[in-house]
Parts: C-alpha cells; structure tokens; sequence
C-alpha cells in the first residue's frame, strides 16, 4: 500500500514535470490550472489502474495448480467509478498441487484454502474435504487423527453439491 502511494505521488510529479516542461517549450500559453488538473488526473488515473488490475496482477504471480474459487467485486461511495464496473477487491482459492491424500481414506482430501484481500495480507488454512458426504472441515491446530488417518472430533459443514470448493477438489 504504501509502494502504490508512492508510485502515485511520482506520477503526480512527473506528469508536473512534463506540463512544465511543455509550458516553457509553448512560451508560457498553457493556462495555469493545467498543471495541478493535469498532475492530479494522472494520480486519479494510475489509482483506478491499480485498483483494476490487482487481481489480474496478482493471480498471475500465483503458483501452478492454485484454481480460484470465488471472486468479490467491490462498489465504494469514495470510489465512483466502481459504480460504472464494480473491481475484485478479495478472492478465494484452493492450492491443489499441494492437496493431500491418505489411502485409508480415499474420500477425503486436505487442501490449502488461500483467501487474497487488497491491501491485506494473503491467508491460508487447511481444510478437509469430504467428497462422499459433501462436507467440509477447516483444521484448526489441535485436530488429531485417529490410527488410521480419519479425522477425530472434526466440525464438519455441510455444503451443497455445487459447493466451488468441493467441485475443485472433488473432480
């Protein structure tokens, strides 16, 4: 965050810069209020960019085999041009590469679930997917197996056939 309000105050400043510059080269016909319009147009513009191209940014950069589940968009009062096309302020995603699975128990896969916010940091935590029971655990750290790897004392959730997350990781 505080990187893109750097990078937005040099825009600022260049886009000063070249109005300068371009006021001297026209012999000073340029009206006076085009440098502060000017530089603050591009500030505006480079914020409505970045906010834009977040999750494009940032889904590009994640690894091989991370499938995105559910995207959110997001409309703000202080951002009006998210009312002409709402941006993806937060998604979910499952880490498949590294999903495991224990022979003993086929039916039952534990995956990284991530969740990637603008401006937050990016979080991840375990869940059980039951494939046969359409259910799901998240494993907090005090969960145990049993001796032959099935889950003890897990609160599983219900969740409907058409569940993103069981689809990912069931098929």
């Amino acid at each position: 965050m505080f990187l893109e309000l750097i990078a937005t105050f040099v825009i600022g400043f260049g886009v000063a810069g070249v109005v300068l510059l371009l006021n001297r080269v026209s012999g000073g016909r340029l009206p006076r209020a085009m440098l502060p319009i000017a530089a603050g147009l591009a500030m505006i513009g480079f914020t409505v960019w970045s906010e834009y191209s977040w999750y494009d940014r940032t889904v590009s950069q994640l690894p091989e085999g991370v499938e995105i589940l559910v995207v959110h968009e997001q409309q703000t009062f202080y951002q009006p041009w998210s009312y002409v096309k709402p941006f993806v302020s937060r998604f979910l995603a499952v880490d498949l590469a590294r999903a495991m699975r224990n022979d003993t128990q086929p039916d039952q896969v534990i995956v990284p679930l991530v969740s990637m916010e603008r401006w937050q940091f990016g979080s991840e935590v375990p869940v059980a997917v039951d494939c046969v029971g359409s259910r799901r655990a998240d494993l907090a750290d005090g969960i145990e197996f049993d001796e032959v790897g099935a889950l003890v004392d897990a609160d599983w959730i219900t969740v409907e056939a058409d569940d993103p997350l069981l689809e990912a990781v069931c098929t």
